[in-house]
């Protein structure tokens, strides 16, 4: 079972890089310990991922309002968090080859790489350094933010007095974070420049823990109908985490973690924290309600990351399948049995949405009818137009990219103004008449 998740793994690295989702960063160089560039098809469902988290709970709820922050902020700002205290990892260096590990993440207390003996751990900051100004002197050091959410209660009292936001409500952002962790790895899930979706939702002083905890739970179910979006099967996939308390972070009074099954095993995919009241105090900031009584509001907090969401969609979206000639006029047909490899990608999220063909890109009638049909529907989606290779390996090519519909013009479309439309999940096709395609696809791909 492990080696086939490999396996899984290793084609879903593969399909990235073929297909244009994701490249080795700096590739050209030899690239550069786990950076990744997102392609053409990559940052398109990147940001069909932003758009739609964004919509869903930053547009579409009155008691929320954005942000972005400044990816760098006085230090000040992570003294008074306490990210330079107790943002580490304990880091531990084989005395032999001296590669270094986080040592929670080890089994065995050796290395291994070589199996050479250990140092002593020892904590690591993970927050990137940099100097602001043109002298590298101390009075000068910096930190690229190691997440979004300071930002976010650093603006808190600039939000309350331009919005006048009643609690409780929310302010949600979306942007770069990075930290420099010790063994980043498995693809996109852990990297160094990483971003995220995170949203600090204010609440009133809680009388009794109800008070939270209904909220808290809100924002659980919330968070479930946002994965069950990305096409994730949640009761197959999910595994929900209750954080031991020895294993809160210094911050939280009560975690939940998301856990996916990744081929690599199960990991964090989100989480969902109470962090009590301990930011706004931490910055000093409070809040002063109708009735003029000033207090400091308790947070709510749903993170969740734009990669791991990309990596997660990618996985419980991969699909091999086994095609033999079917004799049936509605299905595909072969000579032989074949492999079809597919991205069975809800609509909302594939990176294209309609790849247009002409039967033979040889015939200027249909190319040059099939190039009026892309640019009729190319203002309300995001379509291809492909002409390379036949048809077949067309549709292959667009079943690895998740199109969930090619359309086809042939030499019957000339004379009856009909196009063949396949459904990429179920191979099926069917004609449908050119003048009645926006209304077609407005019915499939909008609902």
């Amino acid at each position: 079972m492990a080696e086939e998740k490999n396996d899984l793994m290793e084609k879903i690295v593969s399909l990235c890089k073929r297909r244009g989702f994701v490249f080795p960063g700096s590739e050209i160089y030899g690239g550069m310990a786990n950076t990744w560039d997102y392609g053409p098809y990559g940052v398109e469902l990147k940001n069909n991922i932003k758009r739609r988290w964004w919509k869903k709970f930053i547009e579409d709820r009155e008691d929320m309002v954005g942000l972005d922050a400044a990816l760098i902020m006085n230090p000040k700002v992570w003294e008074a968090s306490g990210h330079l205290a107790n943002f580490t990892d304990p880091l531990v260096e084989c005395e032999k080859c001296h590669n270094r590990f986080r040592e929670d993440a080890l089994e065995e207390k050796k290395c291994p790489n070589c199996g050479g003996k250990l140092t002593a751990p020892k904590q690591f900051n993970m927050m990137f350094k940099t100097f602001f100004g043109s002298a590298e002197e101390s009075a000068n050091i910096a930190y690229f933010r190691p997440e979004t959410a300071q930002g976010i209660f650093v603006n808190f009292k600039n939000i309350i007095d331009t919005t006048r936001k009643k609690l409780p409500f929310g302010i949600g952002q979306i942007g770069k974070a990075f930290r420099n962790e010790i063994t980043p790895g498995n693809f996109i899930f852990r990297t160094r420049e990483f971003e995220q979706m995170e949203i600090e939702y204010f609440i009133p002083v809680p009388k009794k823990d109800k008070d939270w905890e209904n909220i808290f739970q809100d924002w659980r179910k919330e968070m479930i109908g946002w994965i069950k979006d990305l096409g994730i099967d949640v009761k197959k996939e999910i595994h929900e985490l209750n954080v031991p308390k020895d294993e809160l972070a210094h911050y939280s009074k009560k975690t939940i973690d998301f856990l996916y099954n990744f081929p690599f095993g199960q990991k964090e995919l989100y989480g969902l924290a109470y962090r009590t009241d301990f930011d706004l105090k931490s910055h000093g900031l409070d809040y002063v309600d109708e009735n003029n009584n000033k207090f400091i509001p308790h947070v709510i907090e749903p993170s969740l990351g734009v990669d791991r969401s990309f990596l997660a969609a990618l996985c419980s979206a991969y699909t091999e399948e086994n095609l033999t000639p079917s004799p049936s006029p509605s299905q595909e047909r072969g000579a032989k049995e074949e492999k079809r490899v597919v991205l069975k990608l809800p609509n909302w999220l594939a990176p294209v949405k309609v790849a247009v063909f002409p039967l033979l890109k040889n015939k200027p009638e249909l190319v040059k009818k099939a190039k009026e049909i892309f640019d009729s529907l190319k203002t309300d989606y995001r379509c291809e137009f492909d002409d390379n290779g036949n048809v077949g390996k067309r549709y292959r090519r667009q079943d690895e990219i998740g199109t969930p519909y090619c359309l086809t013009v042939d030499f019957d479309s000339l004379e009856t103004d009909d196009v063949t439309v396949r459904d990429r999940d179920s191979m099926k096709q069917v004609r449908v008449k050119i003048k009645e395609l926006g209304e077609y696809f407005k019915e499939k791909l909008e609902k």
